[in-house]
């Protein structure tokens, strides 16, 4: 069964999101890069030869004027807000796909609004008055239908999905995943299904359905069903299940992305919960959130594939947290543009402050400008007082399957629980958790970041990194290093020459006495703990080397300033006669010690 549905489309939807967040032209060539390789490219940058999957080389070989922007869902989300707002002024209940994809149902709306081609112009005249952005309307039956017809701008003939799909190429499924795990799902079943000869939709289509689902699974089952020109979860007057809602009311009010959040991540476990108590899974998740002001805000947001698995608490979360960054930040823009508009006297300010920075006679005058520039206002801030997930298109899991190894423990579970209560009272980043992440040094290489939090390390630990430590990794890295004297058996002190290597073999090792700026009791206290003093002995106490392998150079950031610059260094695994085994850095400042082993 299939449904009359219209997608909304704006082309390359991040590298506009990007480009509109960092302010780069439209006429310069542009793409989004994720730390890897190209995840979106702009039109001009298509038409310079750049693809998608190209490296940073690689692409900047082909276009030396290109513009590499960074990647962020939450950005792509929060930006896509008004354009979201722009197109419900048009059609009521849209559900979001992707940042920089709605659906629309095109059955009402276009009765409503004369035909389906007056309904493709007022979404598309309605996104550029409200937003600024151009966007590409189609209309089809079934989820894939319309969006292909929505590259060209095509309106479809009912009943005619299935034939304006036959002989497009079976890669064009990847248009209808919803994240990037999706469409590296899709794209393996399109390899497999190349190298079995199935290379168009309607080849697919025309196979039985129980030889696909017993072949492929329910990833080869969701790809015929859109080949088919059908929807996956058809509409139903009745409902075999009832929606699922989770809600609360936030006392005291929240005017916070990051406090609303913590309210948010508690009803993602409530909603998840639920869903595996019922056993079942949703396609449809509603966000819902009531202003102080009575204002209700809602958004629709389509899921994976179906499953525990996709829908995981985590995953709920982002959704949220996203959601709440475009409402908060959007009626943040819009009210400060209103107050600006109504106020002339703080136009005047401003325009004064912008006229003496741009000649130059007073280039800190934004700073002179008053931090509440309406002090006798009695307006606050929008704030959000109720909230509420709303699971929709349930329908029974099936042979769907949670986690394989079961769930987390009750320890586990309260142990979480506890840490976002605290979160919540101390703030986001009062509760830092350390990851392991790329580098040579063994500092750079902790990574620490905000409970809960999901995002990716800077430096991926999957890169080569020249000079980095071999195995195995010290337990203990000191904060901050001790100062330590290295000598020879005969008692004079070893350095590092550049080129001939160290002068001599470490014999023994002395702790030396701390700085002046470093001898405060209160730090000493806090750093020496009793498992530090085990390993790393009080000051003017010498050890004897029992054994010792190295150095390891390593010279880094060469282009940065000079006092900035960390100069040449080398690491020393050092273990002493008593079995304990430490890690020695050598600089031009003399020796410390950085870090020990169990």
């Amino acid at each position: 069964m299939s449904t009359r549905t219209t997608v909304l489309w704006v082309p390359d939807w991040p590298v506009v999101a990007a480009a509109t967040s960092e302010q780069v032209p439209p006429h310069v060539p542009s793409a989004v890069h994720d730390g890897r390789q190209l995840t979106a490219v702009s039109a001009l940058a298509r038409a310079e030869g750049v693809r998608r999957g190209m490296r940073r080389r690689q692409a900047q070989g082909v276009c030396p004027e290109l513009v590499l922007l960074p990647a962020d869902d939450a950005r792509d989300v929060r930006l896509f807000e008004p354009v979201a707002a722009a197109a419900e002024t048009v059609v009521a209940g849209i559900e979001v796909v992707r940042a920089g994809m709605l659906l629309l149902p095109a059955g009402g709306a276009s009765r409503y609004h004369g035909s389906e081609e007056a309904l493709a112009e007022l979404l598309i005249d309605a996104v550029a008055a409200g937003s600024g952005h151009e966007c590409a309307v189609g209309t089809a039956d079934g989820l894939l239908a319309a969006v292909l017809a929505t590259r060209t701008g095509a309106v479809v003939p009912a009943g005619a999905s299935a034939a304006y799909l036959a002989p497009r190429a079976m890669s064009e499924l990847v248009h209808a995943a919803v994240t990037d795990e999706a469409a590296s799902a899709v794209a393996q079943l399109v390899d497999l299904l190349h190298r079995l000869g199935l290379r168009q939709l309607g080849q697919l289509a025309a196979l039985p359905p129980t030889d696909v689902h017993a072949r492929f699974g329910r990833l080869g089952t969701w790809a015929q069903t859109l080949a088919r020109g059908d929807d996956e979860r058809p509409p139903a007057r009745r409902r075999p299940e009832a929606d699922l809602e989770v809600a609360t009311d936030l006392d005291p009010p929240l005017d916070r992305v990051d406090s609303a959040t913590f309210a948010g991540r508690r009803l993602a476990e409530e909603l998840h919960a639920l869903l595996m108590q019922h056993s079942v899974t949703c396609g449809r998740l509603q966000i819902a959130a009531r202003t102080d002001e009575g204002v209700d805000l809602v958004r629709t947001w389509r899921t994976d594939l179906g499953g525990w698995g996709g829908l995981t608490p985590a995953r709920i979360t982002d959704r949220i947290r996203w959601q709440l960054e475009g409402w908060l930040a959007s009626s943040a823009i819009e009210t400060a543009r209103s107050r600006a508009a109504d106020d002339p006297a703080a136009r005047a300010r401003s325009r004064t402050a912008r006229d003496a920075v741009a000649s130059g006679r007073d280039p800190w005058a934004h700073d002179d400008l008053p931090t509440n520039p309406w002090p006798d206002d009695e307006s606050r801030a929008v704030t959000l007082v109720h909230l509420a997930i709303t699971a929709l298109d349930v329908a029974p899991a099936g042979a769907e399957q949670g986690r394989l190894w079961g769930g987390p423990s009750g320890g586990d579970l309260r142990a979480h629980r506890a840490l976002d209560r605290v979160q919540g009272i101390v703030g986001g980043s009062g509760i830092l958790v350390a990851t392991l992440q790329g580098g040579r040094d063994v500092r750079d290489q902790v990574h620490l970041q905000p409970w809960g939090e999901q995002t990716e390390p800077a430096r991926p630990v999957d890169r080569p990194w020249p000079g980095r430590l071999p195995d195995p990794a010290p337990a203990s890295v000191l904060d901050p290093p001790e100062r330590v004297d290295v000598r020879d058996a005969t008692g004079v002190p070893v350095v590092l020459d550049v080129r001939s290597g160290m002068s001599g073999e470490p014999a023994w090792v002395r702790w030396l006495p701390p700085e002046p700026d470093e001898a405060s009791t209160e730090r000493v206290g806090r750093r020496r703990g009793a498992a530090w003093d085990l390993a790393v002995p009080a000051a003017d106490e010498a050890r004897a080397v029992a054994g010792w392998a190295g150095p390891w150079l390593l010279s880094e950031r060469w282009w940065v300033a000079a006092d900035d610059r960390p100069g040449l260094r080398a690491h020393l695994q050092v273990t002493f006669d008593d079995g304990r085994a430490v890690l020695l850095a050598c600089a031009a400042t003399g020796w410390t010690c950085e870090a020990t082993y169990d």
